[in-house]
């Protein structure tokens, strides 16, 4: 693995560390942080793979745009196709004053996320890791 890709697999799973964190607290989760890392989280196991795959691409935060540019060198990223037009609204829906979310939410950014990062991990040849 390249040495850039590793570091975008790093960040991601950063990321997945805070998904991870904010579900499992307790007290005063944040679930749109939850909801904000989970969409980060796919956006940078994508970018690891567009890096490996020596696909140029430019600053964005859209999955799906991500997606059809990896698509032609990884085709079996296909499948999370739903998963990511879900998780795209996530990169600014509850940045901002106006609309919070609720657990129900963050459960299915969290699930979703676990989708993209799972498929993403074994399109980079990674060892499966638990959720």
């Amino acid at each position: 693995m390249k040495p850039l890709t590793r570091e975008w697999v790093e960040k991601a799973e950063g990321d997945f560390t805070c998904v991870q964190r904010e579900w499992r607290a307790r007290k005063s989760p944040v679930y749109d942080a939850l909801c904000f890392h989970a969409q980060q989280c796919s956006e940078k196991y994508l970018k690891a793979c567009l890096q490996e795959y020596n696909v140029e691409f430019e600053k964005t935060h859209n999955l799906l745009l991500l997606l059809e540019k990896v698509l032609p060198v990884a085709p079996l990223l296909a499948p999370v196709r739903d998963h990511l037009g879900v998780l795209n609204v996530y990169a600014v829906a509850f940045r901002y004053p106006g609309s919070s979310a609720e657990r129900s939410d963050a459960s299915a950014a969290r699930q979703h996320c676990m989708a993209v990062r799972d498929a993403c991990r074994c399109q980079l040849q990674l060892p499966a890791q638990g959720g």
